[in-house]
């Protein structure tokens, strides 16, 4: 038995083996790598409409049957007479003895339907990267597959069947990178090519994007530059998922040349980041497809890919233009969220198909509008400004009240000597914000759920610093010879430990501001010129310092327990809000669920969204703090009798 007839044996064993009420959905992947199979290794069966090699024909003759059969047995959906058709079909054709082409042909449009069908959820959230892939292939494959591709690595002597020689042109041109990180992710079984799910996702899709291009030289590759940049069509044609899941000789085909698709080809798979979708109305697009795929997900029975699906929809695609859309137009941005949190909602409800459906058609209505808002080529002068400056005044209030609040607490103690701990916290969260901006601007993308983590756990653990702070302010707020008995122990309680713990407090607070103003100004950066929105900000900056120096102006006219006591309740607001906004960020971020209640309040300013999750956790919140408030009382009524008894 061949090493070709080994594998194709072994995918039908896990096929035929595999549980019956699963083998419905589990066994879409092998049977994709079946119908892959299938594609490739045909041409070594039938020439010319001849067979030259009789165990191979008759494994194609029963592959084919096989892959049928593993369809059959998939949960209906609006796809499945199709797929039944393309399968037999397909089993025809190989009975025919049809050229290798045609068979291709087949097997991978079986294939591409059979994933529509029911998804398999493997699209890299950003561009892979080319540069890691090539780190990662000297450290974990180049020993077996050589330091070229070549199949002849130190370690491939012996091995039964060899290693697999990347720079096979004939093989390399029927392989997708999607197809490569099936491998690279499910590895051989009976072959020395093991799994690498241990990989993270993204090293998974570097490795695959790099073996990819083994068999294209690089001295291809400014052709292949050259003639995207002519060909807008050809450049819109090679998206983001054409470049994931089309294989070289698919596009060979189309442009009628297998020298100008090699030379794109070994472009685009050294710098995939030119195909991804970098503007609105495209991210609208894949939030509108990753959408489609979660209803054909939810029909078909598999609730936790049609959840991630769902959830990739907003955070991969509608997330990273909502700071735009909001600048242009905020009211339609929250609905926009709201009914996709409603999608959600519905999908982890278990709903029926066609309620669903409704939510993901008003979706549409609603992607339609946006996309009309989002087509204007720039926000005006005056939208603009006004983007900037409520942006600024919004996210930075909250931080400027607390570490406003903080440092008249430690001028009013008699602890200046601690101030530099509050300036350095800060500061370095402006310059960590600098930093992010440079980033997200030039350097990388960064996705929906890397900025719904950072603003969720950051109002997290904002919120669970300011509950403690409220409460302990509020004792304070009592009695001259308590506020004498904090001053003279204040010296032993504010240490260098204390110091620490204020800077991470002042940076945590103020830096999940300063991220969430620089990922709106960087969506609003170019869109109606970048002299208004530094007006905005310069605006905006203005009024906090106003709004700052008055906090600190009456602050010191506040006798202390008065200014306890109106700190304390500030503290207890922000806690409150802060809360609100965490369960928000991390029901966004997939990580909480969502009970939505059907006409709720939603006040952004507060921390006040419509879902059960939210309210819950506010007034749990407020709870705690009313309990905080009288424990406090009550012990310094009786710490005050105790004094007045002595």
């Amino acid at each position: 038995m061949t090493p070709r007839h080994l594998f194709a044996a072994l995918l039908l064993a896990t096929l035929l083996f595999c549980p019956r009420l699963h083998a419905a959905v589990d066994s879409v992947p092998t049977t994709w790598r079946l119908l892959d199979y299938i594609a490739v290794d045909y041409r070594e069966a039938v020439r010319d409409g001849a067979v030259v090699n009789p165990v191979e024909y008759e494994e194609m003759r029963e592959f084919s049957a096989t892959a049928a059969a593993a369809i059959r047995a998939l949960p209906p959906t609006p796809d499945s007479d199709a797929l039944n058709q393309g399968a037999a079909a397909l089993q025809q054709a190989i009975q025919a003895k049809s050229a290798p082409e045609q068979i291709a042909t087949r097997a991978r449009a079986v294939a591409a339907l059979l994933i529509k069908a029911y998804p398999i959820p493997l699209m890299p959230t950003s561009a892979p990267q080319y540069a890691r892939g090539q780190v990662l292939y000297a450290q974990q494959c180049a020993s077996c597959h050589g330091a070229t591709g070549a199949g002849d690595g130190p370690a491939a002597a012996g091995l039964d069947p060899p290693p697999i020689a990347f720079t096979d042109r004939a093989r390399a041109d029927e392989r997708s990178i999607f197809a490569l990180y099936q491998v690279i992710d499910q590895g051989l079984q009976g072959t020395s090519m093991p799994s690498f799910a241990s990989l993270p996702a993204e090293d998974r899709w570097a490795l695959a994007t790099y073996v990819g291009a083994m068999a294209y030289p690089e001295s291809e590759a400014p052709a292949g530059r050259e003639l995207l940049e002519k060909n807008d069509a050809l450049r819109a044609r090679l998206d983001f998922k054409s470049y994931v899941d089309t294989t070289p000789a698919t596009l060979a085909t189309e442009l009628q040349s297998a020298q100008k698709a090699a030379a794109i080809v070994a472009y685009v798979r050294r710098h995939p980041d030119t195909t991804q979708a970098k503007d609105a109305e495209s991210a609208l697009a894949v939030s509108h497809e990753l959408l489609g795929q979660a209803m054909a997900a939810y029909r078909g029975g598999q609730l936790k890919q049609a959840k991630d699906l769902a959830l990739s929809a907003y955070l991969d695609g509608f997330e990273p233009v909502e700071p735009l859309l909001a600048a242009r137009d905020k009211p339609l941005m929250v609905k926009i969220e709201e009914a996709m949190a409603r999608v959600r909602a519905g999908i982890a409800a278990n709903v029926d198909a066609e309620t669903l459906q409704t939510q993901v058609d008003n979706l549409d209505n609603l992607y339609a509008e946006a996309g009309q808002v989002l087509a204007q080529s720039e926000t005006s002068a005056v939208a603009s400004f006004a983007a900037a400056f409520t942006i600024l005044l919004r996210e930075g209030l909250e931080a400027l009240l607390i570490v406003v609040a903080i440092i008249a607490l430690l001028r009013k103690s008699g602890r200046k000597e601690m101030l530099p701990w509050v300036h350095g916290g800060w500061l370095s969260a402006l310059v960590a914000g600098a930093v992010t901006w440079g980033l997200a601007t030039w350097v990388i993308s960064i996705s929906g759920a890397s900025r719904e983590l950072t603003e969720g756990f950051g109002s997290l653990l904002a919120a669970i610093v300011l509950i403690w702070v409220g409460i302990w302010m509020h004792g304070k707020s009592h009695a001259a010879n308590w506020q004498r008995y904090v001053r003279d122990k204040l010296s032993h309680a504010l240490g260098k430990t204390s110091g620490v713990f204020l800077l991470g407090l002042i940076f945590v607070v103020v830096y999940r501001e300063v991220f969430e103003t620089i990922l709106f100004y960087v969506a609003i950066w170019n869109q109606g010129g970048k002299g208004s929105v530094i007006a905005g900000g310069v605006a905006g900056s203005l009024v906090l310092l106003v709004i700052g120096w008055l906090m600190m102006r009456y602050s010191r006219r506040l006798p202390i327990s008065q200014f306890f006591r109106y700190s304390s309740l500030l503290m207890a607001v922000l806690a409150i809000v802060l809360m609100g906004k965490a369960v928000s960020a991390l029901q966004e971020a997939g990580y909480l669920p969502i009970t939505w209640i059907n006409g709720g309040p939603r006040v952004e300013l507060l921390g006040i969204y419509p879902t059960m999750e939210g309210i819950a956790a506010q007034v749990g919140i407020a709870l705690i703090l009313v309990i905080g408030f009288v424990w406090s009382n009550r012990s310094a009524d009786a710490l005050e009798a105790s004094d007045g008894a002595r």
